[in-house]
Formats: structure tokens, sequence, C-alpha cells
């Protein structure tokens, strides 16, 4: 049987972040802005919710989270070195994934709280080493990343699955999702959102 890890991205500092504290906090309809993500990828079913966190504890967060949702295996990966960039996140992810055996990751973003179960669920369904999520035509994550291709993702720097999808066009399987994957950098951002 295959085994997907569904892998929610926390680490990173939120350097354009103009609000107090740190985004991942922030509040978005009456819970932090992780939250939904974390929700959303915890619902979706998949054999393993990993989170791997850096510039803020979402220890608190995750409680929360899970108290809302079914029973699900969390793997918390603190990434010491998250001011180097998201491919540093991704890998010690991969390696985690590696390690207890599952056959593919389906990566996304804690800041994007527009993201659905459904997308989650909708990307890791398909049988593929590489797959993204489409939104009204735009690829944003969640991205299905399989084992014959992690060891081809970039070790260093700020970016991760989008290399992948840039230099294997001919692997990448796009899914049609429902939701909004935008981003939540700014406080204008989290109007939008309030």
């Amino acid at each position: 049987m295959v085994s997907r890890a569904a892998v929610v991205l926390a680490a990173g500092g939120g350097s354009r972040w103009d609000g107090d504290g740190h985004k991942l906090l922030a509040e978005v309809d009456g819970r932090p802005l992780a939250a939904h993500a974390l929700t959303a990828a915890a619902d979706a079913g998949l054999d393993e919710l990993v989170v791997v966190t850096g510039a803020v504890d979402l220890t608190g967060v995750l409680a929360g989270v899970l108290d809302e949702t079914l029973p699900v295996t969390v793997k918390v990966l603190h990434n010491e070195r998250w001011a180097e960039g998201q491919a540093g996140s991704l890998g010690l992810a991969v390696a985690h994934a590696a390690a207890v055996g599952h056959d593919a990751v389906v990566v996304g973003l804690a800041d994007s709280p527009g993201v659905p179960t459904e997308a989650w669920q909708a990307v890791a369904a398909v049988e593929a080493e590489l797959a993204v999520a489409t939104f009204a035509g735009r690829r944003r994550p969640p991205t299905l990343i399989g084992r014959a291709l992690w060891g081809q993702l970039p070790q260093v720097g700020d970016q991760g699955a989008r290399v992948l999808l840039d230099e294997r066009p001919d692997l990448v399987v796009e899914v049609p999702c429902p939701g909004d994957p935008t981003d939540v950098d700014t406080m204008e951002d989290l109007w939008r959102w309030t």
C-alpha cells in the first residue's frame, strides 16, 4: 500500500510581515492563521502529518488543531536553520518521510488559510511522482513529490518543490482544486481574510 504524508511548512520568519508578533499566530476567523492549514492537512486523512517549525513555536496551535480533528499521527520537526530558506525545511521533512517509509509527501504552506482539505486529498490521490494543485489555472501548493524525486530537491535556498515543477515538466500532473491559495504575508493580506 502506498504511504503518503502531509507536510506543512511552518518554519519561516515572515520577513514581509508588518504586524505584531509572528504572522502564523495572527488571528483569522477566530483562530491562528496556521491553524487553518494545519486543520486542512490533518483532516485530509493521509498516513502522517509532518509539521516543520522554526521561527515560531506552534505547540499551542497544534494542540488546538488536533483537538478538533480525527486522530492522525503527527510529527513535529524543528528546523534550527530555518533562516537559510525553505529548502532546508523541505529536506528535513523528506528525510523523515524516507526514514519512516513514506512513498510520497504532499507539501503545503502554513500561511495559506484558503486551501481546503479537498485540495490536499485531491493532490494526494493522484498516481504520479509529481503533482500540483491548480486554483483557477494557477499552480500553487499543495504539491505531491514521490520518493524517486526527493534526491532532486534543492538542498539550500528558499525554493522547494517549485524547482522540480520547473525542471521536470514532463512529470507534472495538474490537479484542479477548489479554494484560494493566497499566502498571508502582510497585514493587508490578513485584512482580506478577516
